[in-house]
C-alpha cells in the first residue's frame, strides 16, 4: 500500500481540491485521484525531509501576522489600482540578506512573499543568502529588508532553526 500511496494525506488533499475546483462526478472523482496517485508518487521521488518546528507557538503568531498582511497588502494594492493612485508609485526590485537558512523556512517565506499582493520572490541566491523580491509600490528599500528579515525572517527562525 505505502509503494503505490506513498503519501496518503498529501493524495487525499489532491483529491479533495480536485473536486472542490470541478464539479463533483465519477469522472473527476477518477481524474482527481489519478493526480493524486501522480503527485504522491512525484513527492516520495524528492523524498522531502521531515521539517522540525521546534516552537509551535511561533507557528501561530506567524500565521496570524500574515493573514492580517495579506488583508493589508489586498487592501492597500486594491487602493492603487482602483484609485488611480499609480502616479508617482514606482516598481522596483529589492536585494535582501537573508538571516535564515533552512529550506523549509526559505520555503514557507517564499510562500509569505508570493501570496502577499504587491510583492513576488524572484530569486534566491543561496551562496550569499541574498533574496531578490520586486515590490509593486516601492518607496525604501531599507523599509522592506527591515520588514522581510524582522517581520518574517525572525519567526521563521524561530520556528525552524
Amino acid at each position: 500500500m505505502s509503494r503505490i500511496l506513498p503519501h496518503p494525506l498529501l493524495s487525499l488533499g489532491v483529491v479533495i481540491m480536485w473536486l472542490l475546483l470541478n464539479r463533483v462526478s465519477p469522472g473527476h472523482l477518477v481524474l482527481g485521484a489519478a493526480v493524486a496517485l501522480v503527485v504522491g508518487q512525484a513527492m516520495a521521488a524528492l523524498e522531502p525531509s521531515r521539517p522540525r518546528i521546534r516552537r509551535w507557538d511561533k507557528v501561530v503568531v506567524l500565521c496570524v501576522r500574515v493573514v492580517l498582511d495579506i488583508i493589508v497588502s489586498n487592501v492597500a494594492v486594491a487602493r492603487i489600482i482602483l484609485g488611480g493612485g499609480r502616479a508617482g508609485r514606482r516598481a522596483g526590485f529589492v536585494e535582501i540578506d537573508l538571516d535564515i537558512s533552512d529550506p523549509t523556512a526559505l520555503a514557507v517565506l517564499a510562500v509569505i512573499v508570493t501570496a502577499t499582493p504587491g510583492t513576488a520572490w524572484i530569486d534566491y541566491d543561496a551562496a550569499h543568502g541574498r533574496l531578490l523580491l520586486h515590490v509593486f509600490d516601492l518607496a525604501d528599500p531599507e523599509e522592506w529588508r527591515e520588514t522581510v528579515n524582522q517581520r518574517y525572517g525572525r519567526l521563521l527562525k524561530e520556528i525552524f532553526e
